[in-house]
């Protein structure tokens, strides 16, 4: 089984899968005044003209780190808020094929968004501390169902996050 390092969320990390930001903690250049702070695109989300976003709560119980499935959406971003505990996402450079080499997993501060690129292969979010992971999903309007391809891994292809 492959073990994969679950490793600090840095911007230079993690820019080949896509972008985020900390809206409780921003950095980084910013527009304002005495009265506000305004960090503009500071995770950058990618959608097509028109189509409706959706904010899908999502529960994701503790059940181990063992990945033995990915999903991936051609054509659309997915992001990810996790709210009331850190959490662990893994993702895999975009390919032909899904690539087990190319995985890395990343600890997400509770309270940062990240931005996931259309192509890179991920799942759900892991709990780190708590039983129950509480988190928002954002996605074009119906993407779970228009764009969205699911690749069950064989067993040379699973792999198990360590912390």
């Amino acid at each position: 089984m492959h073990k994969i390092k679950a490793e600090k969320l840095t911007v230079e990390a993690f820019a080949p899968f896509g972008t985020f930001t900390s809206p409780l903690a921003p950095e980084g250049y910013h527009i304002g005044s005495e009265v506000h702070d305004f960090y503009r695109d500071a995770a950058v989300y990618y959608s097509e003209p028109g189509l409706p976003l959706g904010l899908s709560p999502l529960t994701v119980r503790e059940h181990g780190m063992k990945v033995d499935s990915v999903e991936w959406h051609n054509n659309t971003c997915e992001a990810m808020l996790p709210l009331n505990d850190d959490a662990i996402m893994h993702v895999t450079l975009a390919s032909g094929d899904f690539d087990v080499s190319q995985t890395r997993a990343f600890i997400v501060p509770k309270g940062t968004v990240i931005a996931i690129k259309p192509g890179v292969y991920h799942l759900c979010p892991l709990p780190v501390h708590e039983k129950e992971l509480h988190a928002l999903i954002i996605l074009p309007e119906r993407a779970y169902v228009k764009d969205f391809y699911l690749k069950e891994l064989s067993e040379d292809e699973q792999f198990e996050i360590e912390l």
